[in-house]
């Protein structure tokens, strides 16, 4: 192990020393942002290699506007939302969900099928999934949805808050003045989507794409991988986690996907909005899509709360840049999402980072 870890920082400052600058390589991953802090990873690389945590978290990604449409519903007695736990405190400009009174039609469910059998459990109301997350989660979705067509079941619909992850690494590139050079690629993403997946951002930019496991030894290699490819200017996608993920991924979970979603413009947090980036059904499954059963449409709304949790995703700012961090916004106040999951940079900077910043 020590010889792997001196072998990856020998790497890491080759890399450095020849390209005389900083290098900035973000890692496209909640789980690797929460890994990174807790294991200290930071304090263990050369001053000259910056990780900047980029938008990874599909709770802190969803827009204010996707937020305030779920408390709408929440608002009216003919409907149940399901909701998974790291959405329920996620606040909006109403409030959040998990403010509402208790006893009230606000269900936490631990899978999207949960959700499917809160609407045979309750034929009177209309479930409504608050389904948010990246390619990961978005099969399973599309699973619930079919099965609901197959039987029919006429009071279930989701609210897709369902993301792509490459049209945001696109925009962060062509849009946003963060200097990244290299991306640490999404584990659990890259199950699903398979490494190869990254080559348009290879191809497109030039910027090297490494998928890595979520073990401190992995994203430690993973990070020499991408300093080895800058340092011999030979940008590539590639992964080291290949216990699990594959060049094309799983082909059934994409088509799954592709049979149920199709792609859209689609709002983000931070980043506005992005073409063909967020995932809604198709015209097939229509009678599902929460939006289009109670006429809504998803507009851009201005965060007045001094959040700048938006910055913090696109790699602009570290969470103690915000002047609310650490004050008014703590993990049991939090006023934005990026301090709300689990896997947001500013709850894992609170937990894990604050004494280990480097001067």
């Amino acid at each position: 192990m020590l010889q792997r870890i001196l072998k990856a920082q020998k790497q890491m400052d080759a890399a450095c020393q020849k390209l005389g600058r900083g290098i900035n390589i973000m890692e496209v991953c909640g789980t690797h942002t929460v890994s990174i802090f807790r294991n200290g990873i930071r304090t263990s690389l050369p001053q000259q290699l910056k990780l900047l945590s980029g938008p990874g978290c599909p709770v802190c990604v969803t827009d204010q506007s996707y937020i305030d449409i779920a408390l709408a519903l929440a608002n009216r007695e003919d409907c149940i939302i399901a909701t998974y736990g790291d959405m329920i405190r996620v606040p909006g400009a109403g409030g959040s969900l998990e403010q509402k009174q208790p006893g009230s039609n606000i269900k936490v469910v631990f899978s999207a099928e949960d959700a499917l059998q809160l609407a045979k459990d309750n034929p009177d109301k209309m479930v409504v999934l608050i389904a948010v997350g990246f390619e990961t989660t978005a099969p399973a979705t599309a699973v619930v949805v079919t099965e609901a067509a197959r039987q029919n079941i006429k009071n279930f619909c989701v609210l897709s808050g369902h993301k792509l992850v490459i049209p945001a690494m696109r925009a962060l590139l062509t849009e946003k003045n963060n200097n990244i050079d290299a991306f640490l690629c999404p584990g659990h993403v890259s199950v699903i989507i398979g490494y190869k997946a990254f080559e348009p951002i290879v191809n497109e930019f030039g910027k090297p794409c490494v998928v890595a496991g979520f073990e401190p030894m992995q994203i430690i290699e993973g990070l020499a991988e991408i300093c080895r490819q800058l340092e011999n200017e030979q940008p590539q996608c590639s992964s080291i986690y290949t216990a699990v993920v594959t060049e094309n991924g799983n082909k059934k979970a994409r088509e799954l996907m592709a049979e149920v979603f199709e792609s859209s413009d689609g709002y983000w947090r931070g980043l506005g909005k992005i073409e063909k980036s967020t995932l809604k059904l198709k015209r097939q499954y229509e009678q599902f899509d929460a939006l289009k059963r109670f006429s809504l449409s998803e507009q851009p709304v201005e965060d007045k709360s001094g959040c700048r949790c938006g910055e913090v995703l696109c790699g602009l700012i570290e969470p103690q840049q915000c002047s609310l961090f650490e004050k008014k916004c703590t993990p049991d106040s939090p006023v934005g999402p990026c301090m709300v999951s689990s896997e947001g940079t500013c709850s894992a900077w609170y937990k894990y980072g604050r004494r280990r910043t480097r001067e």
